[in-house]
């Protein structure tokens, strides 16, 4: 697959839409309370990815498609995302979350899997890890999002949770991910990438985003800790949303790798997809030979 495609095209989505609905394309699955939408392309060990608050499947797209002749990947549309069905607690934590990522893993007959979560995606992929280790043989954490459950936070979440509750509010949808698109990546971003995460951020259920924001205000990557599974830690060097110095002591905490992704922002999958599928393959390789960190 060429990076050229996802760059310098005068109509960016219109070409990523059809290569997600030819390549990368929606299906349903029946869980306990509902749907779940997921994307699934490849065959082989199973590598599982979870989107950000702000985003949805689609957003693994590049990546996906990357990594598709050496894995099985699945990307999931969280509970209250796209055609997934919302969870039924209006402030659900992270093991709600992982609960139902948990069904999704039993439903596919995925026994073991690199479990990887971008932003507030990390929340629920490190509590599935901490709770279920024998089926993640390896997390992997891109700009992970802490949370602001831990009660020293409490000032930040309140800040926090007002803050997005009131854009949301105010803006809708549509103006929120116009207005909010351009923080999500590196000032050296491309146009293409530029629209893609708007494309995304459009798509967003309201109640579902509200469930969201309460799970990142309500809860705390922390709180999972300390793992028994191999962890590392990726962070684009620009990132506005989720530093690099705040990325960093997380994987500290989690005692896992570090590394920055040139040349990106927060929403490092779509600006650089081809350096991020390098090390998620890398990722694969170290969690079928076994290696520890």
């Amino acid at each position: 697959m060429q990076p050229a495609i996802f760059n310098h095209d005068p109509a960016p989505t219109a070409k990523l839409e059809a290569l997600l609905d030819s390549q990368f394309a929606q299906r349903e699955l029946a869980v306990d309370d509902g749907r779940l939408a997921i994307r699934e392309v490849g065959t082989g060990p199973a590598i599982v990815l979870l989107h950000g608050i702000g985003s949805g499947a689609a957003s693994w797209l590049q990546v996906a498609l990357a990594l598709s002749q050496d894995a099985r990947v699945i990307a999931w549309d969280a509970p209250g995302y796209g055609d997934s069905t919302p969870l039924a607690h209006p402030a659900p934590s992270a093991m709600d979350y992982a609960g139902r990522l948990l069904h999704m893993l039993d439903a596919l007959g995925i026994e073991t899997c690199v479990l990887v979560g971008h932003s507030l995606g990390a929340l629920t992929a490190t509590a599935l890890a901490s709770s279920q280790p024998h089926r993640v043989s390896r997390l992997v954490l891109i700009s992970p999002a802490r949370g602001y459950g831990d009660p020293a936070r409490e000032t930040q979440r309140q800040q926090v949770r007002a803050k997005r509750l009131q854009t949301l509010e105010c803006l809708g949808i549509a103006q929120m991910a116009h207005e909010r698109c351009a923080h999500m990546l590196s000032s050296r971003a491309s146009s293409s990438a530029l629209a893609w995460v708007q494309w995304n951020m459009s798509r967003l259920n309201p109640a579902g985003y509200r469930q969201a924001i309460e799970l990142l205000c309500g809860d705390d990557l922390l709180r999972h800790a300390p793992l028994s599974v191999p962890c590392e830690v990726h962070c684009g060097e620009a990132d506005a949303i989720t530093a690099p110095e705040a990325c960093h002591g997380l994987a500290k905490s989690l005692a896992a790798s570090f590394s920055l992704i040139p040349d990106a922002g927060h929403a490092s999958p779509i600006e650089q997809p081809i350096v991020v599928a390098g090390r998620l393959a890398h990722a694969l390789k170290e969690s079928l030979t076994g290696s520890a960190l």
